[in-house]
């Protein structure tokens, strides 16, 4: 064979294992938000955007979901490389309460980061007359998608002020925008939205009808008696029309993985979160309250080797 044919064949073929080797070296990392009116979202979009920069050679992608319990369930499978949650959620998850979703424990999963507490906000039509939690008896009240990290939430609140769905005239379990615009048409008298202040879905409900925020007291707190759960506050003027504070729940929500992914992966992820939060802050207001000390903090499962590597380099694990 000449050195010219030689040429054709050896050329096209190197080419080939070339992009072979290529496409086997790409990773690609998918962020498990929630619903496109939520918190997580944004935030998911805006993580993209980091890992674009810092992590060039992976593709990232947002994937919007029913939140906690599906993300959990969905990194345990190896469907997604990082996903947002709520710590009670992830607490139940790694336990395996098959009432919260789970039917087995999910060892796989792992920590990388707590972020910043979810408020439990129930808002009410003012025409409705809910004012109390014990006004919700006998309403219409939406809950969050079913099995999602607030519907979970609406369970152990509703329990702790002693009521539960049968006592309510109708549920309905749906994401937060939805819920939202069913309120806007009268459909039900209220929803319960767990989720970081300011969210988008409750400043669009206070700008088209008279809303009222339900406040939870601390007795509440004492009574779901889980240590997820902490009292919390929306400070006033929160949404428009809401003059006063509200005493409310808050839970801390979690950056997790899962244990296939590679330790150098993970370590570049926590580290480039953390190096750019204005993007994060830019995303959502709720990222304000992201603090790199408090981000290997009341873990409720082990942290994953590559966030574990990246505090031990900045001191926050000995």
């Amino acid at each position: 064979m000449s050195f010219t044919s030689l040429r054709k064949v050896l050329v096209p073929a190197c080419v080939a294992l070339l992009l072979v080797s290529s496409a086997q070296a790409a990773e690609f990392i998918s962020i498990l938000t929630g619903g496109t009116s939520g918190v997580y979202y944004p935030l998911g979009v805006a993580l993209s955007q980091i890992y674009g920069k810092a992590i060039p050679d992976a593709k990232s992608s947002v994937q919007a979901t029913k939140a906690s319990a599906e993300n959990l369930n969905l990194l345990q499978a190896g469907r997604g490389e990082i996903a947002f949650t709520l710590g009670d959620a992830l607490s139940d998850a790694w336990k395996g309460n098959e009432e919260a979703g789970f039917k087995v424990p999910l060892k796989k999963l792992r920590g990388v980061a707590g972020i910043y507490s979810n408020y439990i906000q129930i808002v009410a039509s003012a025409d409705s007359g809910i004012k109390t939690l014990a006004d919700l008896k006998g309403k219409r009240l939406a809950v969050g998608a079913p099995k999602s990290g607030t519907e979970i939430n609406a369970r152990a609140i509703l329990k702790g002020a002693g009521l539960s769905y049968k006592d309510l005239g109708k549920v309905e379990y749906l994401p937060f925008g939805e819920s939202v615009e069913l309120m806007k048409n009268r459909q039900i008298d209220a929803t319960l939205i767990s989720a970081g202040l300011g969210v988008s879905a409750l400043r669009d409900l206070a700008t088209s009808i008279k809303m009222v925020v339900v406040p939870i007291p601390a007795d509440v707190v004492v009574k779901i008696n889980d240590p997820a759960y902490i009292a919390g506050t929306i400070p006033a003027n929160t949404y428009e029309g809401q003059t006063a504070s509200v005493i409310t729940v808050a839970i801390e929500n979690f950056i997790v993985t899962h244990e296939g992914v590679p330790t150098e992966t993970v370590y570049k992820m926590t580290k480039a979160m953390y190096e750019n939060l204005d993007q994060m802050v830019a995303a959502h207001t709720a990222a304000k309250a992201i603090k790199r000390e408090e981000g290997p903090k009341h873990m409720p499962l082990p942290l994953h080797p590559g966030a574990e590597k990246y505090y031990r380099e900045v001191g926050l694990i000995k």
